[in-house]
């Protein structure tokens, strides 16, 4: 009889459970791992293509269908899988593209200026490519495009032009290789022509890396649409708006017959699209929403922001009450607090043109007034050009004025600035893209507002400001700073400070980006911070609800006082 060997029995089994528990972990991470490295691989390809795009002569001056190339490209690439194989490709690539010619004045360093510099180290990236590839690469780095681009120009005040970019204008939602070439258009438009690229809260690689399968694999039409609601939103800029009617329906096309605000990071009614409708449905100003269909505001919330496109916090919140309240259906349930009184309540909804609402019919504020105590009031979005010589002989004597820039203005900031200040005075340094080295900015000179004016406004001068202050709003905020002891009071401001670029993407989709650099001339950033307040006040759910302006009201308390105003250095 032979004795069973238990020790040899149970070692067996275990190797042979190890092998099957290998076996089975590399079954389950191989198509992971395989996702991974095609998504790498298209990542790769898009970086080149738009690094050609701008960079190699014979691309940048437009004498290849370069959206095809992209096509039939990608479409190659993919069937590739080996270092070699893909290198290989590359270099022939840009072999048929043509001889480039050295280039003796391209400068390769940018005086200093190294913090809005592209970071191109991606050219030498060994693990990706071999010696002979980034040899060509960066042989075409430093003998790039001199002459115009076909694909970018910019203005006279210099913020990016689009030009000659297809619009493909049925492809609402095309093959995945060219819902990949929106992709590839709008990542490298960031990459090489945003001047605050740098800034995203998600690094712009990353970005790339994420949207990929999102692109690749939308399965409908809206998937694709949110994806590239998604994408705008991530470059974290107050001008990267962008819908199309599938967004829209998918959100909602019926709206409530009242206004929110996010205040004390609760939901307040702050006025009505339509006063009777809120009014028979009892909907009062300062009700606070709790939840909608049984979802909290904060879960919403957090469920949409990723497709807003904010510079910082306070405009998601000022721009995402839309999505929350917004709907498809004629009513909706929510909850809601009244006098410290938790109670449920049917809300209606009906498409914006039945509420008769007009945008900006609010700004009903007189535009110049004397307020009591002989303090001067503008309401800076009512204000013309025509209209300040008449601000000028009604407030020259007054103690202070007030001008509020809650709203968008109508430039009149240097004709404002000429009786503020008596003499010229710097308020603002400019970025623009060296489309000789795209991916880099240069300072431009600086701008000036005021005169040489010995009449000039000898009173206080405060400003207002919050989330709605934006673009044009922050740019005449930085130009009536420079008046003498200036004080500006609110909150923070949309941070979206710069001229905006259009940008078209397949689909003849449209979006915007901020196309230039605004700085003070000291450098400081304007960007997603926006113009800091001296004397930082907000909207109270308690000052909504008793109808008060408690920016205004700061903002007279600080000229009644002996000392009022801290004023910039």
């Amino acid at each position: 009889m032979a004795i069973f060997d238990w020790p040899y029995f149970i070692m067996s089994y275990m190797k042979y459970f190890l092998l099957l528990f290998c076996v089975c972990c590399l079954s389950l991470t191989n198509p992971i791992s395989a996702n991974e490295k095609e998504t790498e691989k298209v990542a790769t390809f898009i970086k080149i293509w738009g690094f050609l795009k701008y960079y190699h002569p014979t691309v940048a001056q437009g004498k290849i269908d370069w959206d095809e190339t992209f096509r039939t490209g990608l479409t190659t690439i993919q069937t590739l899988h080996s270092k070699e194989a893909i290198n290989a490709y590359y270099l022939e690539w840009i072999e048929k593209l043509g001889t480039v010619r050295k280039c003796n004045s391209c400068q390769m360093e940018m005086d200093g200026e190294k913090k809005f510099n592209l970071d191109m180290s991606w050219l030498r990236n060994t693990d990706t490519f071999n010696e002979a590839l980034i040899a060509k690469l960066v042989y075409i780095q430093y003998n790039r495009n001199q002459k115009p681009n076909h694909y970018v120009s910019v203005t006279k005040v210099g913020n990016p032009v689009f030009s000659n970019e297809k619009k493909y204008k049925d492809s609402i939602f095309p093959s995945p290789e060219l819902r990949l070439l929106t992709l590839a258009r709008y990542w490298n438009i960031i990459h090489y022509l945003f001047p605050y690229r740098y800034q995203t809260d998600q690094p712009w690689e990353m970005v790339l890396q994420e949207m990929i399968p999102k692109f690749s694999e939308a399965p409908n039409v809206l998937s694709y649409h949110l994806a590239i609601l998604e994408l705008t939103a991530k470059i974290d800029d107050s001008h990267a708006k962008f819908s199309t009617p599938y967004i829209n329906q998918h959100f909602g096309l019926k709206w409530p017959p009242f206004k929110v605000r996010l205040i004390e990071d609760k939901a307040v009614v702050v006025g009505f699209y339509n006063d009777s409708l809120a009014r028979a449905h009892d909907i009062r100003v300062g009700d606070v929403f709790l939840s909608i269909d049984k979802r909290s505001i904060q879960q919403l919330f957090d469920e949409n922001s990723k497709y807003i496109g904010a510079s910082n916090k306070s405009v998601k919140q000022r721009d995402i009450p839309v999505l929350l309240f917004n709907g498809s259906t004629d009513t909706v349930e929510t909850e809601y607090e009244r006098g410290g009184v938790i109670g449920k309540k049917t809300i209606p909804r009906v498409p914006f043109k039945q509420l008769g609402y007009t945008w900006g019919q609010d700004n009903s504020r007189d535009t110049i007034k004397i307020l009591e105590g002989n303090i001067g009031y503008v309401h800076m979005g009512n204000l013309t050009v025509s209209q300040v010589p008449r601000l000028i002989a009604q407030l020259k004597e007054t103690k202070a004025i007030v001008f509020d820039v809650r709203n968008y203005p109508k430039s009149t900031l240097y004709a404002v600035a000429d009786f503020l200040n008596s003499q010229p005075t710097p308020f603002v340094k400019v970025t623009t893209p060296d489309l000789t080295y795209p991916g880099n900015f240069r300072f431009a000179r600086e701008l000036y507002c005021g005169k040489k004016n010995p009449n000039a406004y000898k009173g206080q001068v405060i400003l207002l400001c919050d989330e709605t202050s934006q673009s044009h709003a922050e740019f005449t905020l930085m130009a009536l700073q420079t008046a003498p002891g200036a004080t500006i009071v609110g909150s923070q401001t949309s941070g979206a400070d710069g001229n905006a670029s259009l940008v078209t993407l397949p689909g003849n989709f449209q979006t915007y980006i901020t196309g230039l650099g605004i700085f003070y001339p000291d450098g400081r950033e304007t960007q997603r911070i926006g113009i800091v307040p001296d004397v930082l006040v907000k909207p109270t759910l308690r000052g909504i609800r008793e109808g008060r302006d408690e920016v205004l009201e700061k903002a007279l308390q600080l000229i009644s006082q002996d000392n009022p105003f801290p004023g910039r250095p």
